[in-house]
C-alpha cells in the first residue's frame, strides 16, 4: 500500500569495485602520457572499450574511471597511514581485557567488608564510566574553552589532535601500569609471595589499579571516537559505511598484533636464560618491563603518528564539485 510513496534506491554496487576499478586502471595506463583538459585535471582519449565488462555509456569502468572514482581513492588512501599507527594503541588497549585483570586476580580485593570481594573482571567498568564522565566533559567544557581562549577552531582541535591525544595517555597508560606492576612486585617480595602457593593475595589494594584503568577509558575517548568522527568526515560519501568498519576494525587487528608482541617477548626472554617474562606466576614475572616495552613502542609510534598527521590534507572539495569538474573535464583515466 505504500509503495508510491516509498522510495526504493537499486544497488550500485560494492565499494570494493569502485576502488578496484581505479588501481587496475591505474596499473594498465601508468605508462600513459597524461593530457591536461581545460579544468586541469587528467583524462584519457581511448573512451571506447570492448568486452564484456563494457557498460552502457560505451566505457569499460576497468580501464577508464571517473574523476570522482578516482578522488575516492585518493581519500582512502590518505586514511591508510593513520590506520595503520593507531594499531599500536589498541595494543595497549588490549592489555585491559587480559593481563590487567590478572593482575588483579593477585592483589586484595575486598570491598568495605571481608565478604565482599570484587571480581577482577569487573574493574573494566572503570573504563566505561570513565568514557561517560569524559566525552561530556571534552564537549561541554573543553570544547568551548579551547575555542574561545586558545585555537579559536570550531571544533576546539582538529580530530587528527583528538586522535593524538588519546595517543599520548595510552603511552601514560602504559608507564603508570609498570610504576603499579613494579611496586606489587616489591610488596610480593617483602612478604615473600615471590614462590608463594598457587592462588596467594599479595597484601596490596586492587584500586592501585584505577589510575591506568581511568586513563585508558580517557584515550579511548579521545583516539576512538576521533578515528569515527574521521573515518566518517574523511570517507567518500558513498563509502562511509566501509569508514565506520575500518575505524572499528583497529581493535580487532590489534589484538593480533598483541599476541604477536607477547610470543616476541616470551621467546626472547626464554632464550635470554632469564625464564619467560609473562610467566603463570606474575609475582616471578616481569611484567613491569612488558609494560615498559609497550610505552616505549608506543612512543616511538606517536613519533611516527605526529609525522603522518603534520602531511595530512583534509578534505576540502566536496563531492557535488567533483561532479561539476568531472562534467567538465570527461572521465579520468586511471591516473590519480
Amino acid at each position: 500500500m505504500g509503495m508510491k510513496t516509498y522510495r526504493k534506491q537499486a544497488p550500485v554496487g560494492s565499494p570494493y569495485t569502485r576502488l578496484a576499478q581505479v588501481l587496475v586502471a591505474a596499473a594498465r595506463k601508468w605508462r600513459v602520457d597524461a593530457t591536461q583538459a581545460e579544468c586541469n585535471m587528467c583524462y584519457s582519449e581511448e573512451v571506447e572499450e570492448e568486452g564484456p565488462d563494457v557498460e552502457n555509456n560505451g566505457h569499460n569502468p576497468w580501464r577508464l574511471c571517473t574523476v570522482n572514482q578516482v578522488e575516492e581513492v585518493k581519500l582512502v588512501l590518505r586514511l591508510i597511514p593513520i590506520w595503520l599507527s593507531c594499531i599500536m594503541f589498541t595494543v595497549v588497549l588490549s592489555q585491559n581485557h587480559t593481563l590487567y585483570v590478572k593482575q588483579a586476580s593477585t592483589m586484595q580485593r575486598s570491598f568495605i567488608s571481608h565478604n565482599f570481594i570484587v571480581p577482577p573482571a569487573s574493574l573494566q567498568s572503570l573504563i566505561g564510566l570513565t568514557i561517560i564522565i569524559t566525552v561530556p566533559f571534552y564537549d561541554r567544557i573543553f570544547v568551548p574553552f579551547v575555542r574561545r581562549h586558545i585555537t579559536g577552531h570550531p571544533s576546539g582541535i582538529t580530530l587528527l589532535q583528538r586522535i593524538g591525544t588519546g595517543l599520548a595517555l595510552s603511552i601514560l597508560e602504559a608507564a603508570v601500569a609498570a610504576l603499579v606492576e613494579s611496586r606489587r612486585l616489591r610488596v610480593a617480595k617483602h612478604y615473600g609471595l615471590l614462590d608463594g602457593p598457587k592462588g596467594a593475595v599479595v597484601p596490596m589494594q586492587v584500586w592501585w589499579l584505577v589510575p591506568q584503568y581511568a586513563i585508558s577509558g580517557m584515550s579511548d575517548a579521545f583516539t576512538i571516537v576521533g578515528l569515527q568522527e574521521l573515518f566518517y568526515d574523511q570517507m567518500p560519501e558513498s563509502m562511509r559505511s566501509m569508514g565506520a568498519a575500518a575505524y572499528i576494525s583497529i581493535v580487532g587487528i590489534g589484538s593480533f598484533v598483541n599476541t604477536g608482541v607477547i610470543t616476541v617477548v616470551q621467546g626472547v626472554s626464554s632464550r635470554a636464560g632469564g625464564g619467560k617474562w609473562l610467566g603463570d606466576n606474575l609475582n616471578r614475572a616481569n611484567l613491569d618491563k612488558f609494560y615498559w616495552i609497550l610505552a616505549g613502542m608506543s612512543a616511538v609510534n606517536f613519533c611516527v603518528y605526529l609525522l603522518i598527521a603534520r602531511g595530512f590534507v583534509y578534505r576540502t572539495v566536496e563531492e557535488h564539485d567533483v561532479r561539476r569538474l568531472e562534467r567538465r573535464g570527461g572521465g579520468a583515466g586511471g591516473r590519480s
